[in-house]
Parts: structure tokens; sequence; C-alpha cells
């Protein structure tokens, strides 16, 4: 039988690398976008290879040859082989665009030389965050994507993006100090930082402790996830970006929140003791992110509205902690990364055509560039759910779900879902409306669209109508996928070696937990 675990590192070994190679050819332009794409489309290829391998179960590779729990590990199962490949296509889409972008503006909005090897240390933070076995390897995935974040965000320099870049880099800093406390705490209650370990170790913890861990973690990954009340930062954040870094933002950063949500929730804490409290974040981020939307008159605030809006349905799927709604959330993870990164990308082809992302200054944009109206109205529908698209499969399995389990808060997020549905509907055709066909001040004049900037744009919309043609096995894989997240068995035997779960006995865990509980509670231990 072939050993495929080499595979699991080289989507974060190959972007490091060329980075490193990228940032040594500074000095010659003209082959940094080689390096580029050609390292992005080899973790294409090996995501893929992986999402097809790790069907028959997870992959586990050893750094440095330390077996768990001593050794940091690499883990590729379908949840992370699933992440992989949605985000490498949207790496790799969102690179083209911006290349092309540059070379019709001419090299003057070119990316300088630092942006390559920024972008592909964010790409590797990326998977290293989706691959990662170890709690503090995963904290190492969100620093090297905060580092590379900023200066993606402030390329240029312009007062705006280094006020945006701060408001950023302050909320990030929060997040990952929360976190830290966190792997600190868990650390010091069960002697370990590895999940397979802790999914053993946790349960035998004093309950108490528990909730305290697990709700810091919750608090951390929610401001990168960009969960009600803790969003407000996004909205001001992302929308003064070059299109190519607020598409990739936009499609990628808050999503690799959800998934350490998804990945804790399944293997740390599977008893559910917070379900409620995240159904109502879910609704309050859902109607209060749409709500935020409908207000807006500029196209790049709406759709960041959007995004905090649909992260409440993500949500919504994780708080209803049963095998349907952990199959849909990761269903819609991986529509939404898709469709709203082509969103983005398109309206920088509205910015470019109509010189302006406000909609009281656009106008009759169909008449000059007929096919990108079309370019809009298809993602856009999409992310509307209007059947037959992939929103509307990832929305109504949400809301079967929410049926099934049948409890009232339940049905209110139920109904909460379905309202949210039909304003963001109102919402995007309010700005097809205005853009592409109401009269503008000013008549627009016809511009040259180029084909390197359009056609990774109707690539991702074309990933998107996948995800809807290919519905039905993509959604048996989801749900093959949230099976082993809830027996975790799986998981757990592939990084763990026999005799491993033992390292440490539970009368050592409770004299840690007995501990690390005093001092929570005041002061000496």
């Amino acid at each position: 039988m072939t050993d495929w675990t080499w595979l699991v590192p080289l989507p974060v070994v190959i972007p490091l690398f060329a980075a490193g190679l990228a940032l040594a050819l500074y000095r010659r332009p003209r082959i940094q976008p080689i390096v580029s794409v050609t390292a992005l489309s080899l973790v294409l290829i090996a995501s893929v290879m992986l999402l097809v391998i790790v069907d028959d179960g997870p992959l586990v590779v050893d750094v440095g040859d330390w077996a768990a729990p001593v050794g940091i590990n690499l883990v590729a199962d379908r949840l992370s082989a699933l992440m992989l490949t949605i985000s490498s296509a949207v790496t790799l889409c969102v690179l083209l665009y911006s290349l092309a972008q540059g070379r019709d503006d001419d090299e003057e909005s070119a990316p300088v030389s630092i942006y390559h090897p920024t972008y592909l240390v964010l790409t590797a933070g990326v998977a290293n965050a989706f691959l990662s076995g170890d709690l503090f390897n995963i904290y190492v995935g969100f620093e090297i994507l905060l580092a590379a974040s900023f200066v993606l965000l402030t390329l240029g320099g312009t007062g705006e993006r280094i006020r945006a870049g701060s408001i950023y880099v302050v909320v990030a800093l929060l997040s990952s100090v929360l976190f830290l406390v966190a792997i600190a705490l868990i650390y010091a209650a069960t002697g370990t930082v590895n999940l397979a370990q802790l999914a053993i170790r946790l349960p035998e913890i004093d309950p108490g402790t528990r909730l305290v861990l697990q709700v810091l973690l919750l608090l951390a990954f929610a401001i990168k996830a960009a969960i009600f009340p803790l969003s407000a930062w996004l909205p001001d954040s992302y929308p003064t970006a070059p299109a190519p870094v607020t598409a990739v933002f936009a499609g990628l950063l808050t999503k690799v929140g959800v998934y350490a949500i998804i990945r804790t929730q399944t293997l740390l804490f599977p008893d559910g003791r917070l379900d409620d409290v995240l159904m109502w974040l879910a609704l309050a981020t859902m109607v209060v992110g749409i709500l935020g939307a409908v207000a807006q008159d500029d196209i790049k605030r709406l759709l960041s509205f959007t995004l905090v809006s649909h992260i409440g349905y993500m949500v919504f799927g994780i708080a209803l902690s049963t095998d349907a709604g952990w199959s849909a959330s990761i269903y819609y993870v991986a529509h939404h990364i898709t469709v709203q990164t082509a969103l983005f990308l398109v309206v920088g082809l509205v910015e470019r055509v109509g010189g302006s992302t406000s909609l009281t200054r656009l106008g009759r944009l169909a008449r000059v560039a007929p096919v990108l109206a079309i370019l809009f109205f298809v993602p856009a529908m999409n992310l509307a759910g209007i059947p037959p698209l992939s929103g509307f499969l990832g929305k109504l399995g949400l809301l079967e779900a929410g049926v099934h389990v049948g409890t009232p808060l339940a049905y209110i997020l139920v109904v909460g879902g379905i309202v949210t549905s039909l304003l963001t509907l109102y919402a995007l055709v309010k700005a097809w409306n205005k853009a592409f066909w109401q009269t503008p001040e000013v008549e627009p004049r016809p511009v040259h669209l180029p084909f390197g900037m359009v056609g990774p744009a109707a690539a991702l919309i074309g990933v998107g109508l996948v995800l809807t043609f290919a519905g039905g096995p993509l959604y048996a894989y989801t749900e093959r996928a949230s099976v082993a997240l809830v027996e975790r068995t799986p998981y757990i035997d592939a990084v763990l070696p026999d005799g491993e779960r033992g390292t440490g006995d539970s009368a050592d865990v409770a004299d840690r937990d007995d501990h690390i509980t005093i001092d929570l509670g005041g002061g000496h231990g």
C-alpha cells in the first residue's frame, strides 16, 4: 500500500520555500510571479490529492520525526483536506487576478517586490492552521497570518490603509493574547497541547475549569471569525485594501477562525455546554450583519457586512451539534469561501469601470460592460441562496438540521436564517440595480476589462457552480467528515501511537486540575 504521508506537509513547505526564493529574487520582478504561480499550483495539486486520499482515513506527519504527543504533528483528514483544496484554489485565482491588474496598470499599482513573499507566507499560515494537530502550532499559524495580512492590508501606505491596518492589528493581537492565555491554562490543567491527547484528558478535569478553557478559546476564535459582537472591526478594515487583498481576506481569514471553532468544539468539547450561547450568537451575527448591509451605499462595505452576516449561518450549524448540522456548516464554509471571494474580485472590476464603489455614483455599467453585470449577478444570487445554487443547498441543509433538532431556539434560528436570506437578496439586488441599471451622475465610459482579471473571477464563479452541480457528492463527503468529527476516534487513533493515550495518568491530571482550579478561583495553589 502506498504511503502518501509525504503529501501532508507540502501545502505548508512549498509556499514557505517559494516565499524565501521570491524574496531572494526581489530584484527580478519578472521571475517572482513565476515562482508564486508555480508554488500555488503545486499546492492546489497536493491539496486535491489529499482530498481524495484522506477519504480512507486521516494522514499524520510527525514534524522532526518526534511522535505525538511529544512532537508537533500535521494531520490531514476530510475536513482539513477540503479546506485546503478550496483555499488553495482561491489563493491561486486571486494571485492571477492581482498579476493581471498590475500588468494592465503599466506596473504603477503592480505588487511591490514584497508582495509575493508575503502572499506566499499568508498561504503557508492558512495551510498550517488547517493541518495542525497541536494547539500551539495553530497559534503559530494565526501569528503568521497576522504578520502577513498586516503587510498586505497596508500596501500602498495611504493614511486610510494604515488606519485600517492598525485597527486590524490591535484586534488581532487581542485575539492572539486570549488564545495564548487559553493555551497556557490548558497546558497547566492537562500537561499537553496536542489536540488528540487533549480529547482524552480534558473530560477528566473539573467541569468548571473545562468551561473556562472552552470560553477562552471561543472568544479568541470568535474575534478571528468576526462573530457578533466581536465583528465591528471587519467592515472598517477590509474595504480599504486593494481588491485582490480584500478578496482573499474576505474569503479565507474569517474561515480559519470558523475552522478552529469546528475543530475544537468537536474534538475537545463535544458535550455541547455552550450550544445555546452559540445559537444566540449565530442569530445576532446573521441579523445584525445583514441589517448593516442593507444600510450601506458602498458595495465593498455592503459585502463586508454580508460576510459578517453569513458567518452566522456557519455558527448556526456548529451550535446544532448534530451530524447534519456539522455537515451543512462545512459545506457552507466551502461555498462561502468561493462566492465571497469571487464577489470582491468582481467589485474590483466594478471599481475599475465605474471609478468608484459608491452606489450613489455608479450606474448603467451594464451598458458598457454587460459581461461584468453577469459576473456580479451569478455569485450575488448564489450568496443570497437562490435555488438551485450552492448557497441554497447549504442554507437548506442548515434549515433542515435546525428543524430536525426541533427546539424552540432552533426554530428561532431557522426563521432568522430565512429572514437573513431574504434581506441578503434585497441588499444584493439593490446593489446590482443601482450599479448596473440606474442613471448615474456621469455616464460611464467604455473600459477594457483585462482577460487576466476577468478570467480568475469567472473561474471562482465557476467553482461555485461546480459546488452546485457536484452538491450531492460533496454533501456526502461533508457528511462523512462530520461523522468522523463526532466520533473523534479516527482522528485520535491516527495521531496517537499505541500506548501513548495513557501518557500522564489520570491522577496526575486530577492533581493539575485541582491546582489550576484553585488558581482561577482566588490565588493559592
